[in-house]
């Protein structure tokens, strides 16, 4: 498999196939940055902002969330069991079918 595609749903409901090479080494926000998907990353993947937060709605298994990770989610709005950073998600051929949504911002 030299490519992935993954489902993401944006902050207005639109639906995008993203497909993804696995030669490179990106995480789903860097993937969401890439594709002019409404995604700032400001801390650059460092977990420390959640402008990457979303919602996994597949059920992939997916590595556990690191602490740093979970004290993020536990700072925003509209955190749901199936919160995720997208800055933490990296792109490997496990997560191919994929399916998240982006979660609204606080202002929104």
């Amino acid at each position: 498999m030299d490519e992935i595609t993954i489902h993401l749903t944006d902050r207005e409901g639109e639906l995008h196939d993203i497909e993804i090479p696995l030669d490179i080494d990106l995480n789903l926000m860097e993937v969401c940055k890439a594709s002019d998907l409404d995604v700032d990353g400001t801390c650059g993947g460092m977990a420390l902002c959640a402008s990457c937060h979303m919602y996994v709605e597949s059920d992939h298994e997916l590595p556990e969330p690191s602490e740093d990770e979970e004290i993020m989610l536990d700072q925003v709005l509209f955190v749901e069991d199936n919160s995720r950073l997208g800055c933490q998600i990296k792109v490997t051929e496990d997560i191919h079918g994929l399916k998240v949504r982006l979660a609204h911002l606080g202002s929104e």
